[in-house]
């Protein structure tokens, strides 16, 4: 056996060789001695079988230092072996070499780097409302080809903008990109998120992603335009991911004055963008279930491009009230209003609030009542849902309010910001249908006014103190708190995200301002934060943040079913007219000769009464008489030339005396 093992040729013994990386024969950079490998070939078994046994005597930790010594630096050459025959062969100088390594590795990276900033893939952002407005809101996202939209929302018009019932996004940037809009996310169901979804589902129709009440009440709003049957409206529920072209979106729950509100984590090529929608953090909510911090600080510690944040109640410094305090408040009140009716007005869409209500009055042994369409309407619809919990025999219907004694009923209405045509209002003017206000009645207004609506709910609240009722309204009474974030909480969202970017949306300009100014004081650098306009064209991405070409944004004003044909100019007429009023010049000319036939008249309709201003009538009369002979004389039949002949002469006669200046409107009839 053993003449057998020491006659076998020495060639298997140094296949084993390589097995072992720290005994990787060494190179030399300049050496003529023949490899080692081919050294060990030429020795016998014996002197084979010599130099491996005296290899493995090496102590194991320097094999150890040459393992990771090689593991780490591949390119760096190997301790020479035992076997190595050329004992005087020319090294290479090991610090050159590493030097080279390095300069390599640093190359390496810093193409790498360029590479990285010049394929950084940009993600565009479309702010089309909702900034420098409270209301409106509508995002649309680019990337990649791709777009989605966040949000569609509403405004209510301003008090200068008469007979306008609503304001609307101008959605001409979105027909002309509408084969790239892969789907409408919706945050939640109030009015400034959901309101022009019918208009745009008119004109192009998208799929919609809501949670299941805001698909609800979205519901509700497509059966008065028709469109329920043919709208593509897709539950989402929250930690379930969409996914949408390049997009995949994550909705996460947050609190606000609705159930069922989200923020979506939009995720695309170029990067996560967190957008909360309308957010406060309570951590003793109603239903249970805080906004989900928990996965924003996942997001965060995994990186965020950009947060587009809440910014309604930027102003306002540490938390934002948790709603049980209105529980405690209502609870006061109902006790205070023991032998009285109790009314109690508070918007239709915060089912959080109508439920404490019916708690209450079930508690109270109060029957239940709700007045007001969109209350009706919600109150069916998240009854059916099951997020509203009424017993059938505590609810009755608003005519049968007199049948009970006061005590023992409440009666839940719209029109706590004053709506002229709501429920509240015309029970404060006496000219509600079934409700009668009086001295036993006890009026809870379970709201506080959106900017713009002051004078609306104090004429609503001095009509009903007239009637002899008990009002409580606006900080009376903790009988309502905000469903937005306040300083504290939206410095911890801040925190939580980690943002690149830093987006504020939602609000008026000192509202975004202020908002920004928290992102300073928690660490954002100032480069990083935008504070946009509606129409800008906002394109992020890991290298920075470049304003594009802006697109067409703006309101679209409805009045009754016209959409969009109200505009500037019809709205100065409307203030001229509701300023200075209107009087009409009429006059039948012979279109022939243009002599004049018959007139002129002046008719006046909000300017003065006539029977009490003829004399000034008259000399109206007069002015317009001397111009009309005039153009007779001259044989001018340039009728629009006579009309503002006209107009000059009456108006500054009429402003001469009155400084006033009506609108002036000449009708010349030719025969």
């Amino acid at each position: 056996m053993n003449d057998t093992t020491t006659k076998e040729p020495a060639q298997p013994a140094a296949q084993k060789r390589p097995r072992r990386p720290y005994r990787q024969p060494r190179r030399p950079a300049a050496s003529t001695a023949a490899p080692t490998m081919g050294r060990i070939d030429t020795l016998s078994g014996d002197a084979a079988v010599e130099k491996l046994a005296k290899a493995d005597e090496k102590p194991a930790p320097k094999q150890l230092k040459n393992e990771n010594t090689n593991r780490k630096q591949p390119q760096k050459p190997a301790q020479a072996t035992p076997a190595q025959p050329a004992q005087n062969a020319p090294q290479a100088p090991k610090q050159p070499a590493q030097q080279n390594n390095r300069n390599n590795q640093n190359r390496q990276r810093q193409r790498r780097k360029s590479d990285n900033v010049q394929n950084a893939i940009p993600l565009k952002l479309y702010p089309l409302g909702g900034l420098g407005e409270v209301g409106k809101n509508i995002n649309v996202f680019e990337c990649q080809g791709d777009m989605i939209i966040v949000d569609c929302g509403l405004v209510f018009p301003d008090s200068d903008m008469y007979g306008i019932d609503l304001v609307i996004p101008d959605f001409t940037f979105v027909m002309q990109n509408k084969d790239r809009i892969k789907g409408v996310l919706i945050t939640h169901g109030h009015e400034d998120h959901i309101g022009s979804l019918p208009y745009l589902l008119k004109q192009f129709n998208v799929p919609v992603y809501a949670t299941r009440l805001s698909i609800g009440l979205i519901k509700n709003k497509l059966d008065e335009h028709g469109l329920t049957a043919s709208a593509k409206l897709i539950e989402i529920q929250p930690n379930k991911k969409i996914k949408l072209g390049c997009f995949s979106i994550e909705p996460f729950h947050v609190n606000h004055s609705i159930p069922d509100a989200v923020g979506f984590a939009i995720t695309s090529p170029a990067g996560v963008v967190l957008h909360t929608g309308d957010f406060k953090i309570d951590y003793t909510p109603l239903n249970g279930v805080p906004t989900d911090l928990v996965t924003i600080g996942d997001y965060g510690k995994a990186g965020v491009l950009a947060l587009m944040s809440d910014s309604t109640n930027a102003e306002r410094g540490g938390f934002t009230a948790t709603e049980q305090t209105v529980v405690d408040g209502l609870a006061k009140l109902f006790m205070k209003a023991e032998k009285k009716r109790i009314i109690i007005a508070s918007f239709a869409s915060n089912i959080s609030r109508i439920q404490q209500i019916i708690d209450l009055a079930v508690k109270h042994d109060r029957k239940v009542a709700v007045s007001g369409r969109s209350m009706v309407k919600n109150t069916e619809m998240t009854r059916e849902l099951g997020y509203l919990k009424i017993p059938e025999t505590s609810l009755i219907e608003v005519d049968k309010l007199n049948k009970y004694p006061p005590e023992k009923v409440v009666l839940i209405t719209t029109g706590s910001q004053g709506e002229p045509l709501s429920a509240l209002s015309r029970m404060s003017s006496g000219s509600h249908r079934s409700v009668r206000v009086g001295e036993g009645d006890f009026i809870i207004i379970s709201a506080n006014p959106i900017p713009g609506n002051e004078k609306m709910v104090t004429k609503v609240v001095n009509g009903l103190l007239k009637l002899g009722a008990e009002v409580i309204y606006e900080s009376m009474y903790d009988v309502h708190v905000s469903g937005h974030a306040c300083q504290e909480e939206q410095k911890l969202m801040l925190t939580l995200a980690k943002p690149q970017f830093f987006l504020p949306v939602h609000g008026e300009y000192k509202q975004l301002k202020k908002h920004a100014e928290t992102a300073k004081s928690v660490g954002i650098p100032a480069k990083n934060i935008y504070i946009g306009e509606n129409g800008d064209c906002i394109e992020l991405s890991k290298n920075g943040i470049k304003i594009g070409e802006p697109v067409q944004a703006g309101g679209v004003m409805v009045d009754g079913l016209g959409v969009g044909d109200v505009g500037n100019v019809v709205l100065r007429d409307r203030r001229h007219l509701s300023e200075d009023g209107l009087v009409i010049v009429v006059a039948t000319v012979d279109s022939a000769t243009g002599e004049l036939l018959s007139g002129p008249d002046l008719v006046s309709r909000g300017f003065v009464y006539v029977r009490d201003s003829e004399e000034l009538i008259d000399g109206a009369r007069g002015i317009a008489l001397n111009v009309l002979e005039r153009v007779s004389a001259e044989d001018t039949h340039d009728w629009n030339s006579v009309k503002t002949r006209v107009r000059e002469g009456v108006s500054s006669y009429l402003y001469r005396r009155t400084k006033r200046s009506p609108m002036i409107l000449p009708i010349l009839m030719e025969v």
